[in-house]
């Protein structure tokens, strides 16, 4: 569940040639690439007793504390805009943080991880037909390829094909994960006026952390969490804060920020589609991780990854904002613009 860049205003959210947009996109692999390591490294602990909730409370609360340094430097004493952006902060907590990686353990609980990203992974098309919805304005044709292309792509790698017996509420999960990293993508591109990208980070993984503590101190949600050491990368057993720590670091601090500064740049739908890359990283670290060598298909599957990347940036751009961008000091225009690929751009997983 993977994850999210985008924040100096509306101008940040459309696309930009130049060194802007390849930047964003190192952001954008790089992030992907991060957010892949979450699944692997949580699982674990998932299988010694710890539940969906608790694991995100307590990555998103220690990584929130990392980057506390951080955004201080970058707020400098303006603690206003945070106050001005609480609408978007809020947001970004309860959809990119709880939403977004509270189903997505949930779903790897039920499902293989595998199939769980191949289902969540399925935003980058929501994010499409919701635009479609809403402008009544048909995609570009590259557009629609690149879609395509992509979602064949994660099926070779995944090769759901092979899995029977999915469990229905797993399933159930994984789509509602894919929704949450839609709304992800799209709070990545939204206008942020003066707040600095890791400042909504750290914020948005704060009041995550502490609503999903609120929401299980009162029993809304199983809350449970073991200290006992797990298997990991081939030992009998490592101590758990190390599993958490690679989450917490790379897979959240890391990730969040370089998929914000990321988005930012490329735009939310070009950084969705980047996004589908955590699944390619993730089947290539079962592969050092638990041995698990990836077939032709797997790697035909990748290759139609990149070829639906590719289609989606070849889409020519335009000057009008990203669909349904949010805006931290009110609510959304009546009327979007119309759905492009914007040159350039989420996991959250």
């Amino acid at each position: 569940m993977s994850v999210t860049a985008r924040r100096p205003a509306a101008a940040v959210a459309a696309a930009r040639p130049g060194g802007s947009s390849a930047s964003g996109l190192v952001l954008a692999v790089a992030s992907a690439v991060a957010f892949g390591t979450s699944g692997p490294f949580v699982k674990p602990l998932l299988d010694a007793g710890w539940s969906p909730a608790a694991a995100v409370a307590v990555r998103a609360g220690a990584a929130a504390i990392v980057l506390l340094v951080p955004t201080l430097f970058a707020l400098r004493g303006r603690f206003g805009s945070l106050l001005r952006s609480w609408r978007l902060i809020l947001a970004y907590g309860l959809v990119a943080v709880i939403g977004a990686q509270v189903f997505y353990f949930a779903a790897i609980g039920r499902l293989p991880v595998g199939v769980a990203l191949l289902i969540e992974y399925t935003a980058p098309i929501l994010l499409v037909l919701l635009a479609w919805a809403r402008t009544r304005v048909s995609p570009p044709v590259l557009t629609i390829v690149g879609a395509v292309l992509s979602i064949i792509g994660l099926a070779f790698v995944i090769n759901p094909s092979g899995v029977e017996g999915l469990d229905a509420l797993g399933i159930v999960f994984a789509l509602l994960a894919a929704l949450c990293l839609a709304g992800y993508y799209l709070l990545a591109a939204a206008p942020m006026g003066d707040l600095p990208p890791v400042a909504l980070v750290s914020s948005g993984l704060l009041v995550g952390s502490i609503g999903l503590g609120i929401i299980g101190a009162i029993g809304l949600v199983p809350f449970t969490v073991s200290f006992a050491p797990v298997p990991l990368l081939g030992s009998d057993a490592v101590p758990w804060f190390v599993p958490m720590g690679v989450v917490v670091l790379v897979a959240t601090a890391f990730a969040y920020l370089a998929g914000l500064l990321g988005a930012g740049r490329l735009g939310s739908r070009v950084a969705s589609f980047v996004g589908l890359i955590e699944v390619l990283f993730a089947v290539l670290l079962s592969w050092l991780m638990l041995g698990e060598v990836p077939t032709w298909l797997q790697a035909v599957g990748g290759a139609f990854i990149i070829a639906g990347v590719v289609f989606v940036k070849l889409e020519r751009p335009t000057d009008a904002p990203e669909p349904f961008t949010p805006d931290p000091a009110g609510p959304a225009p009546a009327v979007a613009p119309t759905v492009t690929s914007a040159p350039t751009p989420t996991s959250g997983s």
